[in-house]
């Protein structure tokens, strides 16, 4: 099988997405910044990362998915 849509970049831009439709539990996440923490960064690069998969749903299944695109946005602009 191959990955028509293979990703080669920051693993927590995949760690992200996982966060975009209800994430898993709280124990997936303390494990895994157990064994590979998270930068201190990570929520500001969490919007920024979702923010192209919320375009991109837009695009492909219309504007259900705008007050993503919105919130995300302004979360990424309010970024210091």
């Amino acid at each position: 099988m191959i990955d028509p849509a293979v990703y080669c970049g920051d693993r927590e831009a995949d760690l992200a997405m996982t966060e975009m439709f209800g994430g898993f539990g709280p124990s997936f996440y303390e494990a895994y910044d157990q064994i590979y923490p998270r930068s201190p960064d990570y929520a500001q690069k969490r919007e920024i990362y979702n923010l192209y998969h919320y375009l991109n749903h837009f695009n492909l299944f219309g504007s259900g998915y705008l007050g993503g695109c919105e919130r995300g946005l302004e979360q990424i602009a309010a970024i210091r």
